[in-house]
């Protein structure tokens, strides 16, 4: 079937053959799923005694329900060698388990039509998830309604019923969602692109909201009236920029005023067509419309899509990583239960068409105009047109190579990584910069070995840590080391045994479900192959090599039964 020459196919043929391939595709996700059932089975606490509870007091092992009311538990510390056979980190292979027993023990309509070939696996698990927190009785009622509908009409339609038929079938539990939407309100940042671009959602009252819209819509018509000629949306995105500055902020807009008033623009006869402008509040500011938004279009979707896609997974056991004797005396929620905050569809409007490409002289001008701005903003007193002290200080770690220096040293570009970023070509670095004045620190020698008598970290070890290791070192571990990640000694500190046993060589970065799962799971062996590179072996004798390239899987030892 699959050595099959695609291009002497007939396109009868090959539409037939897709189909066909297809249904391979559902059988094995089928498959999947049934084995994620035999394996959660075999960790039930009845075959193996565990502590119930949302919380374990010493960070060892526990049971845990994943999937909602009604599905059995499971022994956490399991998850983890599931997860990294599969080839994911532990969150997604949680979230995989819990959605097999979600259908099985919620969904059984749904799932007899899967096992059947009536319903595409994946959509079936997405019904699982939006149903998460329905009691199993809500879920049965629900699942009743919606399982034979699954493949029938889009998925738009789909969530629809969904949430329809979620609410005839627990109306307290969608009265709470609803009175309780106040509280899902915060800002939401989602992961950088790979053009140096960031998405940020905020959720906050409508006055809050306003008032932003009408600061960055004045600040876009500033730079508009000194000579920006990038499209209007471009214009705002700058002013997001500025906004946290207020002396800069300030005097950017004194400075368009007197421009403007120094270069009046001459009026346009009116239209008797147009639109009457919004009115302008005392400051001169327009009012902003509440404008309602409908039902999702394709671009809300992308964008919703995108932002979860590139949102760093949050820890099995999120809270400030630090490094303990013992991560234990966690008072968090159950790891794989972490709510994630819903993002309600918004518009995206349309590009304008105003704007066109800047030149290179044109943006350097732009960029020379700019920076003299925010230098007389603080170089005059603190008055009306200035606030009372300098935006807050940040730092950025940007590691490069030779190549792209030799590149830049002949006019050239070349990339770059700003940590919590991620690649940036060496030119976008002046977007991060901005227009004030910048530090340049002495490069980071990560060669020199330093290290501690004490058990804890010194600030000093733990930023060459960092450095040397960008991301954990548990498979498929998706946390970012940072300076509150748990930092494990690979060989266990002994208050007795010799000094310099915190060191380089003998820490690694761990999130802390990962170092739970070192520290209390001794079925899991861990080992240094060199200063880079852990070795794991899971308590079925699979062996992972883990380094700053990512997971990779070596091979399967005997394994322990």
């Amino acid at each position: 079937m699959f050595d099959t020459d695609l291009a002497a196919l007939t396109t009868t043929d090959l539409l037939g053959a897709g189909a066909d391939y297809f249904g391979v595709e559902n059988r094995a996700a089928v498959r999947g799923l049934e084995v994620a059932l035999e394996y959660a089975d075999r960790y039930h606490p009845d075959v193996c005694p565990l502590r119930l509870g949302p919380r374990s007091g010493d960070g060892g092992e526990r049971a845990v329900v994943l999937g909602g009311d009604g599905c059995p538990p499971i022994a956490v510390f399991a998850i983890a060698e599931f997860a990294a056979v599969r080839g994911v980190s532990p969150g997604v292979g949680g979230d995989y388990i819990g959605s097999a027993l979600a259908l099985r023990s919620r969904f059984p309509f749904t799932w007899a039509r899967v096992l059947a070939g009536q319903a595409t696996p994946w959509k079936a698990r997405l019904l699982t998830k939006d149903c998460m927190n329905l009691s199993l009785e809500a879920a049965l009622y629900v699942d009743q309604r919606v399982a034979h509908l699954l493949d029938t009409i889009s998925p738009w339609r789909l969530a629809k019923i969904i949430k329809a038929a979620k609410m005839h079938a627990d109306p307290a539990q969608a009265r709470a969602e609803a009175d309780g939407k106040d509280r899902e309100r915060g800002v939401f940042v989602g992961g950088t692109d790979d053009k140096g671009t960031k998405t940020c959602v905020i959720k906050a009252p409508v006055a809050a909201v306003n008032r932003h819209e009408a600061r960055i819509a004045e600040l876009a018509e500033a730079l508009r009236i000194l000579d920006d000629k990038r499209s209007l949306q471009e214009r705002r995105a700058a002013a997001v920029g500025i906004m946290p500055d207020f002396r800069f902020a300030e005097e950017l807009l004194a400075q368009a005023r007197e421009h403007q008033r120094a270069n009046p623009a001459p009026c346009p006869a009116p239209d008797p067509q147009a639109t009457p402008e919004a009115p302008a509040d005392a400051a001169g500011t327009p009012e902003a419309a509440l404008r309602l938004v409908g039902p999702p279009s394709a671009a809300d979707s992308h964008l919703r899509d995108s932002l979860h896609d590139n949102a760093a997974e949050p820890d099995l056991d999120d809270e400030a990583d630090r490094d303990a004797p013992h991560p234990s005396a966690s008072d968090l929620p159950d790891p794989l239960d972490i709510p994630h905050p819903t993002l309600e569809p918004f518009d995206i409007s349309p590009r304008d068409a105003e704007g066109q490409p800047m030149t290179e002289a044109e943006r350097r001008a732009l960029d020379t105009r700019l920076a003299q701005i925010k230098q007389d903003a603080y170089a005059r007193p603190p008055g009306l047109r200035s606030g009372p002290t300098r935006p807050g200080k940040t730092e950025i770690y940007v590691h490069l190579t030779d190549q792209t220096l030799i590149a830049a040293a002949r006019g050239g570009d070349g990339p770059v990584r700003a940590e919590g970023i991620g690649p940036l070509l060496a030119s976008q670095l002046t977007e991060l910069v901005g227009h004030g004045a910048y530090l340049v620190k002495p490069v980071i020698d990560l060669n020199n070995a330093i290290s501690s008598d004490a058990y804890e970290a010194s600030d000093r070890i733990r930023e060459h840590v960092k450095l040397i290791h960008p991301v954990e070192l548990f498979p498929y571990g998706t946390r970012e080391t940072s300076n509150s990640i748990d930092l494990d000694h690979i060989e266990p500190y002994d208050p007795l045994g010799p000094p310099g046993q915190t060191n380089l060589q003998n820490l690694a970065p761990l999130s802390r479900f990962g170092h739970r799962v070192k520290t209390h799971a001794p079925s899991w062996k861990v080992r240094r192959i060199d200063d880079k590179t852990l070795a794991w072996t899971t308590p079925h004798g699979f062996v992972f090599h883990v380094d700053p390239t990512g997971t990779h899987r070596i091979s399967k030892e005997a394994p322990d039964g």
